[in-house]
């Protein structure tokens, strides 16, 4: 008798690690999907307006121009308010970031260890913005599934990540996130993004996205607008020389 109740415990125990590994096979299929999705476009640009609403409703708001190229290239061209006009940041492969002040003359490298930063004073952080497919950044685990949505849990690959988790939403019909909820290193969630999207030819373009800092009862907004995909951008405009603005750009 106890020969056999061994017999049924490691079976038990195999079937169950045989689950755990399926469901984190599962559960990296479906990030990778994601991250085909999102970066299938081979460029993208358009207007971004960016709201901000701090916990009384007062807004403040920004304007820029953005180009995308691939899954590691971004470039913010910001035109309002005067006070930022010309300011701009630049994502680069690898994760290199760069921040161009006008008032400071030369571009800044931004740090790996900085990242947890905000992003232009908004509830974005540097490590929300940057491009590479998520995939390489977390290992993620299923949490559940039903007719209309994938949940995962994301873990940072990396010690140096502002989060213990991200848990995300994942629209099973075209691909993209719906929601992303992150917690700090104590557990506890913090920030929480909302996703709205609208279909532009072949692609669903996230066409409104909300992060909201929990904490802080403060609020941006990015409305994405004037839109198009695959116009051929040039590699060159992704450089760090040209975040300078010359005098002859709009």
């Amino acid at each position: 008798m106890k020969i056999f109740k061994n017999r049924i415990i490691l079976l038990s125990l195999f079937l169950f690690a045989g689950l755990h590994e399926v469901s984190s096979q599962d559960a990296m299929t479906i990030l990778n999907k994601m991250d085909d999705v999102m970066f299938s476009p081979k460029d993208r640009q358009g207007k971004v307006t960016i709201i901000l609403t701090d916990r009384t409703g007062k807004e403040k708001i920004r304007e820029a121009v953005m180009y995308e190229k691939g899954p590691e290239k971004k470039l913010y061209r910001y035109t309002k308010p005067e006070s930022q006009a010309g300011m701009a940041t630049l994502t680069q492969p690898g994760s290199v970031m760069w921040l161009y002040l006008p008032a400071l003359g030369n571009p800044k490298k931004i740090s790996i260890l900085s990242k947890d930063q905000s992003f232009n004073n908004t509830d974005f952080s540097y490590e929300d913005m940057a491009q590479t497919p998520y995939a390489e950044r977390y290992t993620p685990s299923l949490l559940e599934t039903d007719e209309q949505v994938y949940m995962l849990s994301m873990q940072p690959k990396s010690g140096r990540s502002n989060y213990s988790k991200v848990i995300v939403r994942i629209n099973i019909m075209h691909g993209y996130p719906e929601s992303m909820e992150y917690y700090d290193q104590k557990g506890k969630k913090f920030k929480e993004a909302a996703y709205r999207y609208e279909k532009i030819g072949k692609y669903w373009n996230a066409a409104e996205v909300v992060m909201r800092d929990l904490e802080k009862d403060h609020s941006t907004k990015i409305l994405l607008t004037d839109v198009k995909f695959d116009q051929g951008i040039p590699d060159d405009l992704f450089q760090v020389e040209n975040l300078k603005p010359l005098k002859t750009q709009q």
